[in-house]
């Protein structure tokens, strides 16, 4: 079946894209892992935790397992017949003088009403997170009657889209708008579309619902930064949330030193996980692994490790953190400036590493949808695929009728 089919009010003409990367970069990649070494016994990497935010990280027999099975079973080419099973494209939009090339997965629907939907992913993430939401929305439905003409693009510095500017600053905001020009040069703007995001993706899509003409209603499945409001008492709050919150103090007390470091040193880091592989795999891994409801496979954080590597896009894509983490943090949600007036949507999840109660986001914007999960993590589209589908159907069903 074919998802591929343009709609005919785009303005924008996208390339199709084929991910592949050549056989000699592929065996230079090989023989850089194979010697990569693996860092001595600790008393800390012996011991630690990794689901743990009070413990010390990723363990080493971990990373050296998990480095074995990348050198020995891992097969790269077997993802990226997996990308190209689906309709991939890049399109060149320009923003503040910059040219950017824009990367998306798209699955595009026949059905005249169908509904456009921006799915949007973080760090460590990429767009192969909601491959999995991919394959449900593939599996349940045919290019006539799929809902949403859904649009996974990856983030400027990301994947396979380029920068961000090598000669200027660029934030979150920045981000938003080129979204937003992706989905109105995809044929979007006159009856506008969804934003839905987590991790970074999570305040591109607050952004764009205050910012954004075209994008009518926004759901999240994260809103970290809120803090309690004073007429929400802690004991107004279920049991559950009250566990999450111990969660989201744990994260802020210490599982969030990774990002001060992204934050504040993003040359060095940045410098330092792109010469090692056995690198890049202990740090991305760490954050799959901790922040997860369920453990992912070790073949679908290599996905994202392999992607990362073979793309250069670490370095390139942590400058987000800077806004978040830097000299004048802002994590947006919070804010009185991006309070959210359009419909919004918010899917709690316990193992979320801010499971923020509903009546704190509910102070940030116009909650008119929520559903409280009793499984999944940070990663909900890749954790959880079915039950993110439903939450977005559910959501879209409800509010759509309301903002055409």
């Amino acid at each position: 079946m074919s998802f591929d089919t343009i709609p005919s009010k785009a303005s924008f003409k996208p390339k199709p894209f084929n991910a592949h990367v050549s056989d000699e970069d592929l065996r230079s990649f090989q023989t850089h892992l194979k010697y990569s070494r693996i860092g001595p016994k600790t008393y800390e990497n012996l011991t630690t935790d990794v689901k743990d935010f009070n413990h010390w990280g990723i363990s080493r027999q971990w990373v050296a397992d998990a480095k074995q099975h990348w050198e020995t079973k891992y097969d790269w080419r077997k993802t990226e017949d997996r990308i190209n099973s689906y309709p991939n494209f890049t399109v060149p939009i320009q923003d503040s003088g910059f040219d950017f090339q824009i990367h998306f997965v798209a699955l595009f629907s026949k059905k005249p009403d169908a509904v456009p939907l921006a799915l949007l992913h973080g760090w460590p993430g990429s767009f192969l997170e909601f491959l999995g939401t991919l394959d449900v929305l593939r599996e349940k439905y045919k290019p006539e009657d799929l809902p949403f003409h859904v649009i996974v693009p990856s983030l400027p510095g990301y994947g396979y889209s380029n920068g961000p500017p090598l000669d200027k600053d660029f934030n979150t905001e920045g981000i938003a708008r080129v979204v937003d020009k992706l989905m109105v040069g995809l044929g979007f703007g006159d009856g506008g579309y969804v934003a839905q995001g987590g991790d970074v993706g999570s305040f591109v899509a607050r952004v764009l619902g205050v910012n954004s003409e075209a994008c009518k209603a926004v759901h999240l499945n994260l809103a970290i930064g809120i803090q309690q409001p004073d007429d929400v008492p802690m004991d107004a709050l279920s049991k559950e949330e009250q566990t999450g919150l111990v969660r989201y103090n744990d994260f802020g007390n210490l599982g969030n030193a990774y990002a001060r470091e992204h934050g504040t040193r993003p040359s060095t880091v940045g410098l330092v996980l792109s010469s090692s592989p056995v690198a890049l795999l202990a740090w991305v891994g760490e954050k799959f692994l901790q922040w997860s409801d369920e453990s992912p496979p070790v073949d679908e954080i290599l996905d994202s490790v392999t992607l990362y590597w073979f793309t250069d896009s670490f370095p390139r894509a942590i400058y987000p953190y800077r806004q978040f983490f830097g000299p004048k943090p802002t994590f947006f949600h919070p804010d009185a400036e991006w309070h959210i007036k359009k419909p919004m949507g918010y899917s709690w999840h316990p193992k979320e590493l801010a499971p923020v109660p509903k009546d704190w986001v509910a102070k940030t914007g116009n909650l008119v949808w929520y559903r409280g999960q009793t499984e999944g993590g940070h990663f909900a589209a890749m954790e959880k695929p079915k039950l993110f589908v439903k939450d977005v159907e559910d959501f879209v069903k409800e509010v759509w009728p309301t903002v055409k």
